[in-house]
This record gives C-alpha cells, structure tokens and sequence, in this order.
C-alpha cells in the first residue's frame, strides 16, 4: 500500500461503488446539495453493466425502451457531471473507521484518505477485482509493466504490448491500440490467448483479422508461464515466456503486459466493519436504508431486506431514500424539504 496522504480530504459524503445505482446516488445526493467522492476498484464507472456485458441490451430501466451497460452509464455520468464529483477509480476501500466526531475516516488500498459524515455503500455483489495470471514471476512488475483492466486512455507510446485475454474486452483494448498504433507510437501489439478462438462479436472479429493481414495486429495461442529480465536492469521486464499448443516455451519480446482475465466480485474487508449483514449482504432500515452503524447507508445489490429484488430500478429507489435519509446528518441544521425535480 502506498503512503497515506498526510492530510484526509473532507467531504460531505463517501459513495463506494461507480456502478449504476452508485452514480444514481451521486445525483440524488446532488440535489440534496450534497457532494461526493466516488471510490470505485475498477478503473472506469459503470460497474458490472460495462464490465460483464457493456454491449448488451438492457430492457427495464424506466424511460429506456432499450439501453447497454455502457451507454447507461455513459448516461448516468452526464446527469451527475452538474454537481461535479469526484472519483477514485482503481481504489479499494480497504478500511473503515468511526471518529470521535461521528464522522468516518476510509482509505483506500493505494493510501487515499477521505474523511466524511456519510457514507453510502453501493458495492453490488462485491468490489470487482481483476483476475490474475497465477504467474509469480509476474508479480514484482504489477502496477508498472503488469496492468490488470487498465484504462484505453493508457499511454502506450515506444511500449511492446502484449495483452492477455480472449473475450471481447481483451479484443477491445487489443483493437483500440492496434488500431491508432502510429498515432500512439507503440512499436507492437500482441493479443495472447491460451486458445485459438475468441469470444467476441463478428464486427470486432472482422477487424482483428484485417489487423492481423496488415501486420498492426499479432495473435498468438499459449499461457504466460514467466518473464525474462532486461540485461542489467533485473528489475525491468523485457519479455515472456510462453508456452504454446505444443508444449514448447518461446520468449516474446514485451515490456508492457495488459491483463484482460476478467473480473470476480469480492466482498473483502466489508465483512470486517461491524455491519450487520445477513447471508453476505448488509442489512438496512428500508426507511433510510441505513446500516446497523448511523451514517452509513447501503443501497443496490449489496443489501437484503424482505420483498427486496435485484433489479436496477429498485437500487434507484433505494439510492433516493437514502439521500434524504442522510441530509440531516450532513445539515443538521436545515430542513429538507421534498421537490419535484422540475421545479427544484
């Protein structure tokens, strides 16, 4: 973990989680007057809608006929942008603590402290942490030439890119640099898959071997199994070893290796902080959708409560209650008033 901040940074409220009903909260607590910080393990919002299937139809949110993962959420992030929060994306809130004052210290697993009077827990099924390589050689380079799920916004420029993965998202970073290769400036692209088949749609498949014909794109079949170190800087990566369909083991040349395994829920240390929870999920008063601890509020996927469904439309409803349910924490001193959202 990185060094904490020497200083927190205050806030009026805390919300864990930049999926769909996280960044719903954002807005109902924009309208509260409320500012956030948005803490998210991945590196771009939209939670499991982007992650698990950003190109896929989702049919029951009211108003959308028919919407993807990733365009509700580009959505969502244009109706909050108004109150301006602020995220911290690839943060695991990896403590929690109750201060004197009743307010709530967090930091985060790369050493981000925030201090606040709410927080709001918007988790889903678990933070969304990126699968690894079961590659130990591997793990002296994460964080600098190992990356798990980066951004597309990476800077790429005079690196020799292999990306590990055979689902779409792993095509689509491989696409995205190959494509814009000269303008990025990377001297080569590899997409390095244990199989020879790729599970994306027929469009993205199109591209990939049109790529593959011009020579801005290789694909290769095999398992990373170790690295091989620059000569006189043994803490630099400068390859691969890859073993292939045939069992022999070859060095491709690489100092930057994109992981794109895909991702798994993990609760970690929620179960740690004292909430009352039933069956992995916290449990809450449907009136506030408060916790068993004052302050802290939970909303989405992450909760039970009888009658509850995981829909996303009721995450909506819930993250609505809880913001009025916290303004009298963070305002103690004002009266909240309910507004139609056309007149407020």
């Amino acid at each position: 973990m990185e060094t904490p901040l020497t200083a927190p940074i205050e806030t009026d409220a805390v919300v864990i989680g930049a999926g769909p009903v996280g960044l719903y909260q954002v807005f109902q607590l924009g309208l509260q007057g409320i500012h956030a910080h948005v803490v998210d393990a991945l590196a771009r919002p939209g939670g499991q809608p982007v992650e698990l299937y950003g190109d896929k139809p989702i049919y029951d949110v009211p108003g959308l006929p028919t919407v993807t993962g990733q365009a509700l959420a580009d959505q969502l992030m244009q109706q909050v942008s108004p109150f301006k929060p602020t995220y911290h994306l690839a943060h695991r809130v990896s403590a929690l603590a109750v201060q004197p004052d009743g307010r709530f210290l967090l930091t985060t697993h790369r050493g981000l402290v925030l201090l606040t009077r709410a927080v709001f827990i918007a988790a889903g099924v678990g933070a969304f942490v990126p699968k690894k390589l079961p590659v130990p050689a591997l793990v002296p380079f994460e964080g600098t030439q190992v990356l798990h799920h980066p951004p597309l916004t990476l800077d790429v420029a005079d690196r020799t890119v292999v990306v590990a993965g055979g689902d779409q998202a792993a095509l689509d970073w491989a696409l995205a640099i190959a494509t814009n290769r000269q303008t990025n400036g990377v001297c080569s692209v590899t997409l390095l898959h244990r199989r020879d088949v790729i599970q994306a749609d027929a469009q993205s498949l199109a591209r990939m071997n049109a790529l593959c014909a011009s020579g801005e794109l290789v694909f290769k079949v095999g398992q990373v199994v170790g690295v091989t170190q620059a000569v006189g800087e043994p803490a630099a990566m400068a390859g691969l070893q890859i073993s292939g369909p045939d069992g022999q083991t070859v060095v491709l040349n690489a100092d930057l290796l994109v992981v794109m395994q895909g991702i798994s829920p993990k609760l970690g240390p929620l179960t740690d902080w004292g909430l009352a929870m039933a069956r992995k999920q916290l449990t809450v008063n449907t009136e506030t959708f408060e916790t068993s601890q004052r302050g802290i509020f939970a909303v989405g996927d992450i909760v039970t409560y009888p009658g509850k469904k995981k829909l996303i439309l009721s995450g909506f409803h819930e993250a609505a209650l809880a913001a009025f349910g916290a303004a009298p924490y963070i305002f103690p001193e004002k009266k909240i008033h309910m507004q139609y959202t056309t007149t407020s």
